[in-house]
């Protein structure tokens, strides 16, 4: 299963290795398309691939984060 998402990521994350967090952690294929982060929020589209059990595990997470969510 393939999901391409747009994450907004809030300033308390934005010197955080979340990304590193996220591959060491699930099982899940993570392929950065674009990102930016200014001095008030990050954002980012992302495709994750993975099986849909660990990727709803990914997405439960990032929510627990206050990580936003848009699926493309």
């Amino acid at each position: 299963m393939i999901k391409e998402v747009e994450l907004n990521i809030p300033l308390e994350y934005k010197d955080e290795p979340f990304f590193c967090y996220i591959i060491k952690n699930f099982d899940i294929t993570v392929r950065i398309i674009e990102a930016s982060f200014s001095t008030e929020i990050g954002w980012a589209i992302v495709s994750f691939e993975g099986k849909e059990k660990e990727m709803n595990r990914l997405f439960d997470f990032l929510k627990e984060k206050n990580i936003e969510i848009s699926f493309k």
